[in-house]
């Protein structure tokens, strides 16, 4: 049972559940073509303690996608799940996948320089390009 500050989620299929820990309660959105690519659309989530904790791990499928970081989805179903830095030092959960993903507000949009024409979002949100994400972060700057 997931403690006051954990909240609850799963992959489609239920065969991934999990709990993390969100660091705030803002969603935040990532156009970056790998992104794009991995889930089908525009990476919506939440930034989250790195301690997320995963019931049953045997669906659970890891895939390497850039020397720093690895992204988690169901073997089962297929559902984005997270994506996380090989050290532990970022981790990023799908807000669509947690019970409750209304309890987030849509704050920021990153990669905004990578979007393609054909989709905007109405909320007032902060953008930032990708060379304002790689001064912020240099170790993913590749």
């Amino acid at each position: 049972m997931p403690d006051a500050q954990s909240l609850p989620g799963c992959c489609l299929c239920g065969a991934v559940r999990f709990t993390a820990q969100p660091k705030h309660d803002a969603m935040d959105v990532c156009h970056c073509i790998s992104c794009r690519r991995w889930s089908g659309g525009a990476w919506m989530t939440v930034e989250c303690e790195p301690d997320m904790a995963i019931e049953e791990d045997g669906a659970l499928g890891i895939y390497g996608s850039s020397g720093h970081a690895e992204r988690g989805f169901c073997k089962t179903c297929g559902t984005s799940l997270f994506w996380r830095m090989r050290d532990g030092s970022l981790l990023t959960v799908a807000a669509q996948a947690f019970d409750d993903p209304a309890r987030f507000r849509f704050a920021s949009e990153i990669f905004i320089d990578h979007k393609p024409p054909n989709y905007s979002f109405a909320n007032p949100t902060q953008k930032k390009t990708s060379a304002e994400i790689y001064a912020e972060f240099p170790d993913i700057a590749g």
